[in-house]
């Protein structure tokens, strides 16, 4: 890894508020001529002569490109396609001077993976600390199996605790932890588990922590500490269990930055996740959120800003956060509010940049929190991350600046509440082209899909949500439980396909990894980790599940013109893979080794992950065994077996 420097202060001050986010090159020149007279037409000439061409020939190339799918060769200049097509009609377009590559003549190309929503600080602590989830992670130590019950969970964080007792005696971090999978947590628990060092655990859904006795009283978080705080917060906290979440998690993060993560974790985290991307495929990562404050820009900029980043990295405004600041309760105050949101996105490092007028905002809580806004539909009550009005008023100022506006809404009674604002607003101002999107979509009725096609909106969703979640069948009201007509219903993909929505696919991470192939997997899959299939119907075609990793993203990001398929004049971004996911088994897709990737014409191998043959031993025995599942789940279905 490249050395980094970082300062204290501002790794606390960014770990604070990414956590807060979150709850709420050419070829050398020829050699020079015999000496001679050299006059200034040879000299502009000289100046004007386009750069060297370099057909690359491979196995397979997936464009996404509807007027030529498919492709045995392109041609890259100054890091742009300029021929793309047979390997013979490419290789005469490209000139005689052409360059011939054969590095991937055995492997398969599509457009570079687009990961339009992350959130890059939370996600750097995560695969810094311990991850102990009930989904599988490639982790800073190697490869870290899904966790779903709590005899497993608990005996995975003894021997985590002993290694890292081991290890000296700073605090320790785990991040995965979920009750209805992993069983009751508590103060007590964690201090008969370790008592001599601060033990944190992080919520999988990212909003919730556990302390032990020694976190509490590193970090001075006492009783009379939580009797200054406002109401909703000590709602939030129960300090006997060392439980805080939500606005009580929030309360504490100024304490308990400075344990999250040191700046030397902080670095290792960012560091982490550059690689973690790159092996994963993504050429561009975009994250709600991000530059407001300059601690938190150089915290990202020391490590994403420079030449040899393999990927670009851009920000959408976090409007929830701004809005909160700057209710736009009159007029004057609705264009104050969009005023400074446009100067907050002028501020940006090179390679860190700020979507032009796109906009984010929050509607209900997450389906990991069980906080979404699902109406009648949940015994469990949901959470609003703005309040409806509050909601409304700030949607219809960035509508009325002509703003894009992206919208985090995972329950039937949030997208309910997107509905209504985006018809008010059709209503009033009618705009074309405006691609408001469903960043999260987990739930949504036949009707409020085809509703929102009917307004010209677009949907993002996260079907591995469905992977972890949809499996558990347990009683009516138990914790994790749920019925199979409502499982069937998760994600409904088919529903969105059918009204032609334009779809692309997010990992929200670290609400889940931020790995393309895995989304493409659970989308045309729809399994779970118990083995069950809820709602073959809304199984998702390949090709489609591909474009919602590519072009679908591309368009929600408004970058289609530049990036997110294999044309001629867009920017020469690649994912290179070892098989087609159109042609293996539809249970290999999420297991298709990433060889590397091409940002702007530049070739990018990945480096070997840390323990690798173990993770390749894990792939291996999925593989071996995910051929006769797949083949029986399927005939299952075709016998109108329908949830497996």
């Amino acid at each position: 890894m490249r050395p980094r420097h970082s300062h204290p202060a501002r790794a606390r001050s960014a770990v604070r508020l990414a956590l807060a986010a979150l709850f709420l090159s050419g070829p050398p020149a020829a050699a020079a001529a015999p000496a001679q007279a050299v006059t200034l037409q040879a000299l502009s000439a000289l100046a004007e002569a386009p750069a060297q061409a370099t057909v690359y020939v491979a196995r397979d190339i997936i464009t996404m490109d509807p007027e030529q799918p498919q492709a045995e060769a392109v041609a890259v200049r100054e890091g742009r396609f300029i021929a793309v097509g047979s390997r013979e009609a490419v290789t005469a377009a490209a000139g005689p001077d052409a360059r011939l590559d054969e590095t991937f003549a055995g492997k398969v190309l599509l457009p570079g993976f687009i990961a339009p929503q992350v959130h890059p600080l939370a996600a750097a602590l995560a695969l810094a600390s311990t991850i102990i989830a009930i989904d599988d992670w490639t982790t800073a130590s190697g490869f870290s199996p899904a966790v779903r019950d709590p005899e497993a969970y608990q005996e995975r964080l003894l021997h985590a605790l002993a290694d890292h007792h081991r290890g000296g005696s700073g605090a320790f971090l785990s991040f995965g932890y979920h009750q209805d999978f992993h069983g009751p947590m508590s103060r007590r628990l964690l201090d008969g588990l370790m008592s001599s060092a601060p033990v944190i655990i992080w919520h999988r859904a990212g909003r919730a922590f556990h302390l032990n006795s020694a976190a509490l009283e590193r970090t001075g978080i006492d009783a009379a500490l939580v009797a200054g705080l406002g109401a909703e917060a000590q709602d939030g906290i129960d300090l006997d269990a060392g439980h805080f979440r939500s606005q009580g998690a929030l309360a504490i993060l100024d304490r308990l930055a400075p344990l999250l993560a040191t700046p030397a974790q902080q670095q290792l985290g960012l560091e982490l996740t550059e690689t973690y991307y790159h092996r994963h495929g993504i050429t561009t990562v975009c994250a709600p959120g991000g530059l407001a404050s300059a601690p938190l820009r150089k915290a990202m900029a020391a490590v994403y800003a420079d030449s040899a980043t393999p990927f670009e990295h851009c920000f959408i405004r976090d409007g929830t956060a701004i809005a909160a600041r700057h209710p736009p309760t009159t007029p004057a105050a609705a264009a104050a509010l969009v005023d400074t949101t446009r100067t907050l996105t002028t501020r940006a490092d090179r390679r860190l940049r700020h979507l032009p007028q796109q906009v984010w905002l929050a509607t209900d809580g997450d389906p990991l929190s069980g906080q979404m806004q699902q109406g009648d539909r949940s015994e469990r009550a949901g959470a609003w991350a703005m309040e409806p009005a509050a909601f409304d008023a700030a949607f219809q100022s960035y509508w009325d600046a002509g703003w894009q506006i992206h919208v985090q809404a995972h329950g039937e009674a949030a997208v309910a509440l997107a509905l209504t604002s985006l018809e008010q607003a059709m209503a009033r101002a009618p705009r074309e082209d405006h691609r408001t999107r469903l960043t999260s979509l987990v739930f949504a009725a036949p009707d409020q899909v085809e509703r929102w096609a009917a307004l010209g909106g677009s949907i993002g969703a996260n079907p591995h949500a469905l992977s972890m979640l949809a499996g558990r069948r347990t009683r009516p009201g138990s914790p994790g439980g749920m019925d199979p007509e409502r499982a069937a219903a998760m994600v409904p993909l088919a529903t969105v396909l059918e009204h032609a929505v334009p779809l692309s696919f997010g990992s929200d991470m670290p609400m889940a990894p931020a790995q393309p192939l895995l989304l493409v997997w659970a989308a045309v899959n729809r399994l779970t980790a118990e083995g069950r299939i809820p709602g073959p119907a809304h199984q998702l075609p390949r090709a489609a599940a591909l474009r919602a990793v590519t072009l679908g993203a591309a368009h929600a990001l408004r970058q289609e013109d530049s990036i997110g398929s294999i044309a001629v004049g867009k920017r020469a971004n690649l994912t290179i893979l070892a098989a087609s996911p159109l042609d293996v088994p539809a249970t290999w897709i999420k297991d298709i080794p990433v060889w590397g990737t091409m940002l702007d014409g530049r070739v990018q191998p990945v480096p070997p992950g840390p323990n690798a043959a173990a993770e390749q031993n894990a792939r291996d025995r999925n593989a071996t065994g995910g051929n006769a599942a797949d083949a029986e789940r399927q005939a299952h279905a075709a016998r109108g077996g329908g949830d497996a």
